[in-house]
């Protein structure tokens, strides 16, 4: 398997750029992904909640747990 095909690769291109995360419990955070690890515990910088679509807070800097993370997504 070649290095840039792995998923953890598709992450670090994403490093620095906006990305939409969401979890189980339907909650979407938007904000600049700063790093991450292979639990794919998350943390981002200019945070902002969406539930249904609509921003609820905005947060700056988040730790989100791997494990309620259903989707990482470029904006």
């Amino acid at each position: 398997m070649e290095s840039e095909n792995r998923p953890l690769d598709a992450l670090n291109r994403a490093r620095g750029h906006r990305v939409m995360v969401e979890l189980k419990n339907g909650k979407q955070f938007i904000g600049t992904l700063k790093a991450f690890d292979i639990h794919i515990n998350t943390v981002m910088d200019d945070a902002e909640e969406r539930i249904d679509g609509s921003t609820t807070r905005r947060l700056g800097t988040v730790f989100l747990r791997g494990d309620t993370i259903i989707l990482i997504s470029p904006e």
